[in-house]
Parts: structure tokens; C-alpha cells; sequence
């Protein structure tokens, strides 16, 4: 048996057509559109790439992209003015600093400082608080891409299921687990310091890896048919991208994300959905 593969460039793409109608119906109702400030301090080429990505696909479903781009000796303070700025725009609906920061800026107080109900990167305490308590809230964006990934091979109710988390991180093991809850699986967090991984793993109906470990999960660690949702993306020496599951897990699962071309294509869809939910819930 080979897994299906959960094609998340298709799936983002999906996506996106759907956003782009939504962002055109939302226009016509508010006679304006949802409005995306991307802020990136420094020259750190990745994140250079990554913030021309958000831009350009912001701009293809109709919103609004403003772009601050501010020199890598920027000082706590100018950054704290800015924050404040975007906040005050009415005419700005999500606010999203890009990560890491350069050594010296405190990316907590940052990131703290940004208003809840613009915090299209789901990590305010207020809008994390808020996914555990069940309420309404903005969240993660490469959990929240899991979940839709999720859904759409398992339902929407994924009672009865065993799910385990792999990582424990703020960004995504932790939310993952908080949604994959609200979806009524039964959650298991495990971690480097969790005792037998493997037999955890075994008995998972759903397994999400996102330690940034090569390999970490191995093949025979997966139950047969189980769902395989692989964060992880690691380059080798080789130069080769690799996910935290053994590529042989695909001839024991019974759907997976392949590595690269899974879970990343859906952040930056999940950021342009998150935009456009702050910008309806701001009007609502």
C-alpha cells in the first residue's frame, strides 16, 4: 500500500481561489479590502524570499499589501512606533512581523505589542489564550493548514481517532493539538523528553511531526492506514529537503504530506484567510 499524497500546492491553491472570490464579495459589501502590513528588519535572505511570497499571493486574491522594510540596525523603539502605527490604520487588518528579528530586538514584546484583533500570525497571548479556551480567535497559520488538511482526508469530526503530536513548540505542536482537540480526536503531546515515542506513535490514527529532526518519525513507527501530517522541513548536507517522517512511511500510511510540496505551501494561505477573517471580524 502507498499512502495518498496530500498535495498542499494544490490544496493552497484551492485555497486561495476561494479567497479571492470571498475578498471580492467582501469588497462589495464594505467598499473597501482587507489590508496586510508585512513588516521585515534586515536583510536575512530567506526571510527576503518568504515576505516577497506573502506579498505577491496577498496582491493575486485582491488585497491590499503594504510593505515596511526597515534597516537591519533598527532599534527597539522605532520598531515599537511602527507596531503602534499599523495598529491605529484602520485601514490595515492584519499586522505580520517577519521572524527571526535581528540580534538586539526583543521579538516577544514585539509581537506583544500588536493588537489581538490584527494578529494574523495567531501568536498574541490573547488569540492563544483564546484557541484553548474555544473561543473565537486568530490562529497559527501552519497549524491551522494541518487542520484543513486534516478535515479534508478524515471529516470534520475526527471523534473516536488517537492523535499524536510530535513537538511541543508555541508555533505549531501546541495549537495543532488545541485544534486537532476542538475536532474531537483524543490528543497526545509528545516530546524529547516522552518515554517510548514509537509505541505512542503505533497506536496514532493521526500522527503530526514537527520536531525539525530529519527522520525523526521512523516507518515502522506508523500505524497501517494511519494520516501523517509532516511539518518538519529540513535540508540535508546534500542540499536535499527532507520532513521529520521517514519517506518510507508512505508504504505504511494511509494519507501523508509529502516534503516539500505538503504543510508550506498552506502557510502563506492560511496567513491571506487569517487576513480576511480579521478583516470581517473588525466589521462584524
Amino acid at each position: 500500500m502507498t499512502a495518498h499524497r496530500i498535495d498542499g500546492k494544490a490544496f493552497a491553491a484551492k485555497l486561495r481561489s476561494t479567497l479571492t472570490t470571498q475578498v471580492a464579495d467582501f469588497k462589495s459589501a464594505h467598499d473597501c479590502v482587507p489590508g496586510l502590513a508585512v513588516v521585515l528588519v534586515g536583510e536575512d535572505p530567506a526571510s527576503q524570499v518568504y515576505v516577497g511570497s506573502k506579498i505577491k499571493q496577498t496582491q493575486e486574491v485582491g488585497m491590499r499589501s503594504i510593505e515596511h522594510r526597515l534597516a537591519d540596525d533598527t532599534d527597539q523603539a522605532t520598531l515599537e512606533t511602527l507596531i503602534d502605527a499599523l495598529n491605529a490604520d484602520d485601514s490595515i487588518d492584519g499586522i505580520l512581523v517577519q521572524l527571526p528579528l535581528p540580534a538586539g530586538l526583543d521579538s516577544s514584546a514585539i509581537l506583544d505589542r500588536i493588537d489581538p484583533a490584527k494578529d494574523v500570525d495567531g501568536f498574541h497571548p490573547v488569540n492563544v489564550g483564546a484557541l484553548w479556551t474555544g473561543a473565537d480567535a486568530l490562529v497559527p497559520c501552519t497549524p491551522l493548514g494541518c487542520s484543513l488538511m486534516v478535515a479534508d482526508t478524515l471529516g470534520d469530526d475526527l471523534s473516536g481517532l488517537h492523535a499524536v503530536v510530535v513537538g511541543r513548540s508555541n508555533i505549531v505542536g501546541k495549537p495543532i493539538s488545541a485544534l486537532l482537540q476542538k475536532m474531537n480526536a483524543t490528543v497526545t503531546m509528545a516530546h524529547s523528553r516522552t518515554a517510548d515515542i514509537a509505541a505512542l506513535c503505533r497506536d496514532a490514527d493521526i500522527v503530526v511531526a514537527a520536531v525539525g529532526r530529519p527522520g525523526f518519525v521512523k516507518a515502522d513507527w506508523i500505524k497501517p492506514g494511519a494520516t501523517v501530517i509532516d511539518v518538519g522541513i529540513n535540508r540535508l548536507d546534500t542540499g536535499k529537503l527532507v520532513g521529520d517522517v521517514d519517506a518510507g512511511a508512505f508504504e505504511v500510511a494511509g494519507a501523508m504530506t509529502p516534503v516539500p510540496g505538503g504543510v508550506g505551501p498552506m502557510t502563506i494561505a492560511c496567513l491571506l484567510t487569517n487576513t480576511l477573517r480579521a478583516a470581517v471580524l473588525r466589521r462584524a
